[in-house]
């Protein structure tokens, strides 16, 4: 492929032209002297009055990555991976062909001095992650004033990523699960509150209706009584004597009782 365009090249110098590709700019020098950057086309070049191509430059959108370590604010130490989208100017060819030899190397510098520098040492590890928009908005300055000078306009810059020391990583990992896992123990404990109010509330609302209940059925059983027995304390004896034999049921019904009676009455047994 080099040979390829080594030998275009040669003939189209025999032939005193030069043809430049799309979204590139040829830089037209007469004896050493820059005289024009040529657009895409075909172009005559009489090489015996000293014009020739020093060479070329693409117009395309390049992207660099750039990964560097740094320390944050809380003296922790991460690697941040800045992506820088940059473009030669077609007004400014000259300087960016002429000024500036390597434009990667010269970007990647100023990545390093912005993010090691201006940004992330201000910043808690924390707020590293929170605000990478705001870090990407200071390099990204830095860069478009320190390019501006070469001919080249910064695009758009995003850091893609912040990774801290493994041990730093495990640490929050743990960190981020023991929260979870005491959010995780009082919901659980709410949970179980809410089920005991409810049990509770529902326990009482069956007793409240059972109370209700056997309200009405003493009163509907006294009512029954006073018809056919005039006494009083006739109606009253047999009411205590109904609800002893209720009683008795009751205990009898149940599987583990323990109830015992003792002799009770006014006076002390001797």
């Amino acid at each position: 492929m080099g040979g390829a365009s080594s030998s275009s090249s040669a003939v189209q110098q025999v032939l005193c032209c030069a043809c430049v590709e799309q979204s590139t700019v040829a830089m037209q020098e007469t004896c050493g002297r820059f005289d024009a950057a040529l657009p895409p086309g075909c172009h005559f070049l009489p090489w015996c009055v000293g014009r020739r191509v020093a060479g070329r430059l693409s117009l395309r959108v390049q992207q660099l990555d750039v990964r560097c370590e740094t320390k944050s604010k809380d003296n922790v130490f991460v690697y941040v991976v800045a992506s820088v989208q940059y473009r030669a100017l077609e007004d400014r060819a000259y300087d960016a062909f002429d000024r500036l030899s390597i434009a990667r190397e010269q970007i990647q510098a100023y990545v390093f001095d912005a993010v090691i520098r201006a940004s992330v040492p201000n910043m808690n590890l924390d707020q590293v992650f929170e605000q990478k928009d705001e870090v990407a908005k200071a390099v990204e300055e830095e860069l478009a004033k320190a390019m501006a000078l070469y001919g080249y306009e910064i695009v758009q810059t995003l850091i893609v990523d912040v990774v801290p020391d493994e041990v730093v990583k495990r640490a929050m990992n743990e960190i981020n699960a023991a929260a979870r896992l005491r959010l995780a123990v009082a919901e659980r404990a709410e949970a179980e509150k809410v089920q005991q109010v409810k049990r509770a509330e529902g326990e009482a609302e069956a007793k409240h209706l059972a109370g209700v209940g056997v309200a009405r059925q003493r009163q509907a059983i006294v009512d029954g009584l006073r018809r056919f027995v005039p006494d009083e304390k006739s109606v009253m004896d047999m009411v205590l004597a109904t609800q002893y034999f209720d009683t008795m049921r009751e205990i009898g019904v149940a599987s583990k009782a323990a109830t015992v009676f003792v002799p009770h009455g006014p006076r002390r047994r001797a």
